[in-house]
């Protein structure tokens, strides 16, 4: 996804009169709440009078500190779940005391895994939760880190927000936000403590698709073109060839984990990843002695789960990623399902595609291959060595 940067206003300080919007000088969203209260549905309201007329409505999404804080004026909600803490009046209570005022309103919901890191500054959001935030300062604690954001996205959240916190003296590390952006999938918003465009260019290339600022906004309102520029500047850089290649590589190492549990349970290793939109909607990996099935190939259970995730056959805006190339089977199916990308890491001379089925895909799709080739080679190469031994 393109980079995004959000201001998030908090009702109970923002001065509206002083944000520097117009036409040509807005940001991609703005984000209101705050951790203790304020009338969010009155501050809505002014915050639409205060925006320019434009040619699209710049959307306004809730970033609520309490069910209270719930207002059906604004377009969207970012429906938290703090997993960093054990509290669970803020894992599932407050959602539970929002839920109904949500589902009968048109908001629009993001179910949001929202993690605090320590900034080095004890926070509001820390005060009123009871919970302390992870330690991205050592080995172990990183790791907690890294394993908490595979956790919300197996338990189904659509967006990681990692939170340094309100005023925080050090933001998220570029590190970790690289090694979360290298073991999942979905949206990554990063916050807290980000003060200058070369600090929020840095989150960006290191893998964030959202930056918030607040603080630094509420103090020097003026400087929102500035960020602005910068943001352009790196969006740029970020669509080039190279960096398509990046995430290439990101998603092929998620195939080459279903290849792992192929391998783990002795069946070829070979895996797949279907991806639309900037996330992961199918994987598979071969399941051909475990279910006594010659097609129980990788990419057909990955396209089976894809269907199940959109609810249809065709898949015309996804991108396939497999570990191997495709046989002429699966090559089959990949076009009937229209996916329009196929990404494949080692070739297969003696069953892929392009020996017996060059032209399976449907006429638009595109194809990339050698992908982390070395890596895929080697785990296929490896399994067959073991079994003649």
């Amino acid at each position: 996804m393109d980079k995004k940067l959000a201001i998030l206003l908090d009702p109970e300080k923002a001065d509206l009169s002083a944000l520097p919007f117009t036409a040509d000088c807005l940001p991609d969203y703005i984000f209101v709440g705050g951790s203790t209260g304020g009338d969010t549905t009155a501050f809505v309201r002014a915050l639409r009078e205060k925006l320019p007329i434009t040619n699209h409505q710049l959307p306004i999404i809730l970033f609520p500190g309490n069910a209270t804080q719930f207002t059906p004026e604004a377009d969207a909600i970012l429906f938290l779940s703090l997993l960093s803490g054990d509290n669970p009046e803020y894992l599932v209570h407050q959602q539970v005391k929002s839920a109904r005022r949500i589902h009968e309103s048109s908001v629009e919901v993001i179910p949001t895994a929202y993690i605090l890191i320590d900034g080095g500054v004890e926070t509001s959001t820390m005060r009123v939760t009871g919970t302390k935030p992870l330690n991205p300062f050592n080995t172990e604690g990183i790791q907690t880190i890294i394993d908490t954001c595979i956790a919300a996205e197996m338990m189904g959240k659509k967006i990681i927000y990692l939170e340094a916190g309100s005023g925080a003296q050090i933001p998220v590390s570029p590190d970790i936000i690289r090694e979360v952006r290298k073991n999942t999938s979905i949206p990554l918003i990063i916050g807290g403590g980000i003060r200058t465009p070369e600090a929020m260019n840095a989150a960006y290339s290191a893998g964030a698709d959202i930056v918030v600022i607040g603080n630094h906004f509420e103090s020097h309102p003026e400087e929102l073109q500035k960020f602005l520029s910068a943001k352009r500047s790196v969006s740029e850089t970020v669509c080039t060839p190279s960096a398509k290649r990046s995430d290439d590589e990101r998603f092929m190492r998620l195939a080459l984990c279903e290849a792992e549990k192929a391998l783990a349970a002795d069946e070829i290793p070979i895996g797949c990843v279907i991806v639309s939109q900037g996330r992961i909607i199918g994987r598979g990996h071969n399941l051909t002695e475990t279910l006594s099935d010659v097609t129980a190939h990788a990419e057909i259970q990955a396209i089976t789960a894809a269907a199940q995730t959109v609810g249809g056959k065709y898949l015309p805006d996804a991108t396939l990623y497999v570990t191997v190339e495709p046989c002429a089977m699966c090559a089959g199916a990949i076009g009937w399902a229209q996916i329009n990308r196929i990404v494949y890491g080692a070739t297969d001379p003696k069953r892929g595609f392009t020996t017996y089925a060059p032209r399976a895909f449907h006429p638009k799709a595109t194809i990339t291959s050698g992908v982390l080739e070395t890596e895929c080679r080697q785990l296929i190469q490896e399994f067959f060595k073991s079994k003649r031994l």
